[in-house]
């Protein structure tokens, strides 16, 4: 079992800056791969951005240029730096962790961009 635990969501105005991370625990060496999913009102989840174990990132059309993912080992955190943020990247923001037989989700924290 891999738990999740996310922090730093907030409010911010549009064109401002964010910072969430994830830390994780449990049998964090069974991760291959960690991302980062929003969901906003009346919307599907979406896939944001992904790392895996090799540092190897990929991003959402919406967001590149704008948001960056990044991990510390050492501290078995996942991180998304948000940079120029606009109103429509106002949702809930998931954590997730996929091994190879398994995925696994935060609880989620929540980003309101004020326009």
């Amino acid at each position: 079992q891999v738990q999740l635990v996310e922090s730093g969501g907030g409010l911010v105005q549009a064109g401002g800056s964010l910072r969430v991370s994830c830390a994780a625990s449990g049998s964090i060496f069974s991760i291959n791969s960690m991302a980062w999913y929003r969901q906003a009102p009346g919307k599907q989840r979406e896939l944001v951005a992904t790392i895996t174990s090799g540092g190897i990132t990929n991003y959402a059309d919406s967001v590149k240029g704008r948001f960056t993912i990044s991990r510390d080992n050492a501290k078995n955190t996942v991180y998304l730096q948000m940079n120029s943020l606009k109103p429509e990247d106002t949702a809930v923001y998931y954590c997730n962790a996929n091994s190879v037989r398994y995925m696994y989700w935060g609880q989620g924290t929540q980003v309101t961009v004020s326009s």
